[in-house]
C-alpha cells in the first residue's frame, strides 16, 4: 500500500505580469511584518491591506481570505529555504552525518531571523492548509537531499529515503515547535537535539560512513 502524497495547496490567484508580481510580493511582505510584531494576533485581510496601504479590494484580486496568504507565505520560506540550502556547502563532507548538521543549524538561522516563518511552521493553531503546505515543502527538501546523497556518495539502492528524511524532518520540526513554545525561537541547545533525534534516526537506515563519490 502505497502512501498518499500531500499536495502543496494554492489557495491565491497566481499573478503573471511583472506589476503582479510586485505587489503580490509586497502584500506577502506586508502579511510577513504584521505576523512577526503581532503572533499571537488574529490578522485579517483588512489588517494586511492597511499595512501595505493598498485598497482592500487589491488584496482580493490575489487572495479570498487570509489563510490563502498564510499559504503563500509558508510556500515562499519554502523556496527561500530551498534555494539557500542547494547554493551552500556544495563541496560534499567526508561524513554525510556533517552535512545535516550544517543544514539544520542554517534552516535553525534562517527560521529566527524570519519571525513570521517561525509562527507558521511552529505556532500552535495554524490551519490544515498551512499545515498541507509546510509538509509538502518539507517533502521536496527530502527529494533534494537525497539526491544530493545519491550524487555525492556511494549508496546501496534505497527507494524509500525520500520517505525516511521527511521523518527525520518531521522530528525537527516537532523538537522545534517545542523549542518555539518555550523560547519564541529556536535555540541552540533544541537545534543540538533535534540533530541527535534526527541523525539516531537516519542511522536506523543509513550506515554510519558513506564512500564519497570520486
Amino acid at each position: 500500500m502505497t502512501e498518499k502524497t500531500v499536495a502543496a495547496p494554492t489557495l491565491h490567484r497566481a499573478p503573471m505580469r511583472k506589476r503582479g508580481i510586485e505587489r503580490f510580493e509586497f502584500l506577502l511582505d506586508a502579511t510577513a511584518a504584521l505576523i512577526a510584531e503581532n503572533p499571537d494576533a488574529d490578522i485579517s485581510l483588512a489588517h494586511i491591506a492597511e499595512r501595505a496601504e493598498v485598497p482592500i479590494a487589491s488584496v482580493y484580486h490575489f487572495f479570498p481570505n487570509r489563510n490563502a496568504v498564510f499559504v503563500a507565505l509558508a510556500q515562499r520560506y519554502h523556496r527561500q529555504i530551498s534555494e539557500m540550502l542547494m547554493v551552500e556547502n556544495n563541496e560534499p563532507p567526508e561524513r554525510w552525518q556533517e552535512l545535516f548538521e550544517f543544514r539544520l543549524s542554517r534552516s535553525a538561522q534562517f527560521l529566527n531571523a524570519n519571525p513570521a516563518a517561525l509562527r507558521l511552521f511552529m505556532g500552535a493553531g495554524v490551519s490544515a492548509e498551512v499545515r498541507n503546505a509546510d509538509v509538502a515543502g518539507n517533502a521536496e527538501l527530502a527529494r533534494q537531499r537525497a539526491a544530493y546523497l545519491r550524487h555525492h556518495y556511494l549508496m546501496a539502492p534505497m527507494p524509500d529515503l525520500e520517505k525516511r528524511l521527511a521523518i527525520a524532518l518531521a522530528l525537527i520540526d516537532g523538537i522545534w515547535a517545542l523549542s518555539y513554545s518555550n523560547h519564541r525561537m529556536i535555540t541552540d541547545e533544541y537545534v543540538q537535539e533535534a540533530v541527535r533525534a534526527s541523525l539516531m534516526y537516519l542511522r536506523c537506515y543509513l550506515p554510519e560512513h558513506l564512500q564519497r563519490q570520486r
